[in-house]
């Protein structure tokens, strides 16, 4: 592409003040990027319009219901010593003004326990839980002292992410830098895409910061922005590198080695980031909030990579000069070499002499790897992102054994009729698993009544969503016929929410991020059907995904390692799967193609432009999906549960598609389309040419 061979030169001449820049950047960003945790949230979970959500509005004309749940449980080893301890609680909520008490202390084990519960209004719950947490919990004076609610897990989990976040980029940056040193085999060399990486997570925790002062971010934002960043700044970086090298070996000159190097990887490397952009701009077409703010944080990682990809990493190039080749090591790569592998070339000569039988061995590999897929279950399980010995979850363990598992997760009813309201309340009395259920209470001034059922059973599974839906359908009964509203809420009801949102909009991100992607590529590649295949064997790449996370996390074929199986996926995790999985595979895809593209181009036959382009990219791809799965399988072993089948997701699909897709699909495929692979309608043809839009230009 013409512009960014322009940019080329234009960064190597000022390349002192680009890469100033850059430094100011950094500077100027790193407070704000330490501190983006203080502003993330661990809400944005509320789907508009849904039921959970009109339940919710409806609560705030009930005082005593009307806020997010917290409570104090005290375990203590004598009454006296929990008495003590209500005391002193007492003493520290009486601080805060807007948390109020919901109810007495429900007392245990003769007293030995209490369990207390509150309400926060006006105020993030998440910031205050973890205000509470610091001020609350307590050993002292032989008793343990616990803060409970979906604020203090929140609050917990943002704790441990940093933990997880830590050991992931401790493991993550080191299994890059190795990889990067036996790709180039030069110390310099190695180093530059890694810098990349830290500049663009540093640079978007700064985006994330300041925006979360404007939107509501997900506590989940800072890993997932880390973990797509390290990879795709590493990879494109990589390919650029990769390139440079290769035509200053071939051609001796380093000023235009990296005029082509831009215009050939680079163009490669903005089209494959335009198409990780669109895909996770998919993720838009669903209602939550927090899942928005993951896309939006990923999105500005990938955008922030792509720019240093252009800028930075030129200017860095031109100061290194001759340097890049210092500090060799053993085993290393040098750059030479890359356009005859005889290993390569011979292999695609291979899969070309039977092309049929290879793509049907490969295509029917992933769909049997895909086929559990059909038997995918989801489930949103807050509680379980946590560790197990987490001091919240441990607590809530301790206080469901107490006062019965449903006692964080009520079901609320509201409707505006008094007659209806004591109609509900009579019919839902009457269902089992139910450990209470509340009389009508009146609202303050609005004319609503509401009805209260404590399930005996924890909220969050199988028995929860039947006791829900028990509840829900004697209590629709009750009102049918009358002049009356009802809407039901409460923890399990959200929960079903966000689950239907999450599985009606999949069909859609993918409608949205087929067509995009299409579309992309068809400007990028100039051919019909090359796109065409691309988008189709990125669809198996997701579909290969979506399999082993079901063999793995949903029937527990990897138990016995030790690791034990939730037995479902996070609602969360196929959509992201999806929308990220299908950028990032990409990738490969673009780099492999262009590359052909450009052989091709050159006058070369469609099998032996195959062979070169397989041969110049074998080993660069290679390399680069081995940083992909190895910074992914870190954050897998350290990340919560849906980041760990988030990390596994995208690691299977990455391997799939440089191995499969790669090294047998794509050769296969393009042999047997021939010189249909650069078949383009002469009117886009005539259209691209006159916008100077091409791969190879």
């Amino acid at each position: 592409m013409r512009a960014l061979a322009s940019l080329a030169s234009w960064v190597s001449r000022h390349r002192r003040g680009v890469v100033g820049a850059w430094i100011v950047l950094v500077v100027a960003g790193s407070y704000f990027s330490l501190h983006q945790g203080d502003r993330l949230s661990g809400g944005g979970w509320t789907i508009p319009g849904s039921q959970s959500q009109k339940t919710d509005t409806a609560l705030a004309h009930f005082p005593a219901y009307d806020g997010d749940p917290f409570a104090v449980l005290i375990d203590a080893r004598s009454p006296d010593a929990a008495r003590a301890a209500l005391v002193r609680v007492r003493a520290v909520v009486s601080r805060y003004p807007y948390l109020h008490a919901a109810g007495p202390p429900q007392r245990f084990r003769d007293g030995n326990a209490v369990l207390v519960p509150y309400r926060l209004t006006g105020k993030d719950e998440v910031d205050f839980g973890t205000t509470l947490r610091k001020a609350v919990v307590s050993d002292a004076g032989g008793a343990k002292t616990r803060v409970l609610g979906d604020g203090a897990a929140w609050s917990n989990f943002e704790a441990i992410a940093k933990q997880q976040l830590a050991k992931g980029e401790a493991v993550g940056f080191p299994i890059v830098l190795v990889v990067l040193l036996l790709a180039f085999g030069t110390a310099v060399a190695a180093l530059a895409p890694l810098l990349l990486a830290v500049v663009a997570v540093l640079l978007t925790g700064a985006v994330i910061y300041l925006l979360s002062s404007e939107y509501e971010m997900s506590i989940y934002v800072t890993n997932m922005a880390s973990m797509i960043g390290i990879g795709v700044a590493v990879d494109y970086s990589l390919f650029i590198v990769s390139h440079y090298r290769a035509d200053v070996a071939r051609l001796g000159d380093r000023t235009v080695a990296l005029q082509r190097a831009l215009a050939s990887a680079g163009t490669a490397v903005t089209y494959s980031g335009a198409t990780v952009v669109v895909s996770l701009a998919g993720l838009f077409l669903v209602p939550i909030t927090a899942l928005r703010s993951m896309a939006i944080g990923a999105i500005v990682v990938v955008s922030i990579a792509v720019l240093t990809a252009v800028t930075l990493l030129p200017a860095l190039l031109s100061l290194a000069g001759e340097r890049i080749e210092r500090f060799r090591i053993p085993f290393g790569r040098g750059p030479a070499g890359e356009s005859s592998d005889a290993f390569w070339h011979a292999w695609s000569q291979r899969v070309m002499r039977r092309p049929l039988l290879c793509f049907s061995l490969g295509a029917a590999l992933l769909l049997l790897v895909a086929s559990p897929l059909m038997s995918l279950r989801t489930q949103t399980r807050n509680l379980d992102q946590l560790p197990k010995n987490s001091e919240v979850r441990a607590a809530t363990v301790r206080a469901a054994q107490l006062a019965g598992p449903g006692f964080l997760g009520p079901i609320d009813l509201v409707t505006d009729d008094h007659a209806a309201a004591l109609a509900v309340y009579a019919a839902v009395k009457r269902v089992p698993e139910l450990a209470s259920v509340t009389p009508p209470v009146a609202s303050h001034g609005s004319g609503e009544y509401l009805v209260q059922a404590v399930p005996a059973v924890d909220v969050q599974n199988d028995a929860g969503r039947r006791v829900h839906a028990r509840v829900t359908t004697v209590a629709r009964a009750a009102v049918a016929g009358r002049d009356a509203s009802l809407v039901i809420g409460g923890v399990t009801a959200h929960n079903e929410d966000v689950n239907h949102a999450l599985a009606s909009a999949r069909w859609k991100i993918i409608a949205f991020i087929l067509s995009v992607s299409y579309l992309i590529l068809l400007l990028l590649l100039r051919s019909v059907l090359l796109p065409l295949k691309a988008v189709v064997m990125n669809l198996l790449s997701v579909g290969a995904a979506y399999g082993v996370l079901v063999m793995v996390f949903q029937w527990g074929w990897l138990d016995w390692t030790g690791y034990n199986s939730p037995g479902y996926l996070d609602s969360l995790v196929p959509v992201l799967v999806l929308a990220v999985t299908f950028g990032l595979s990409m990738d490969y895809e673009v780099f492999l193609l262009t590359r052909i593209r450009e052989f091709h181009a050159e006058g070369i036959g469609n099998e032996a432009a195959v062979g070169e382009g397989l041969a110049a990219s074998a080993r660069v791809i290679t390399a680069a999906a081995l940083i992909m799965v190895g910074v992914f399988a870190a954050f897998a072993i350290f990340g919560a549960p849906s980041l760990k089948e988030t990390g596994v997701g995208l690691a299977v699909a990455i391997f799939v598609d440089a191995t499969v897709t790669r090294l047998v699909i794509v050769p296969a495929t393009m042999r047997l389309l021939g010189e249909w692979n650069w078949w383009l309608p002469q009117p886009l043809e005539r259209l691209f040419d006159r916008a100077h839009v091409s791969a190879t230009r």
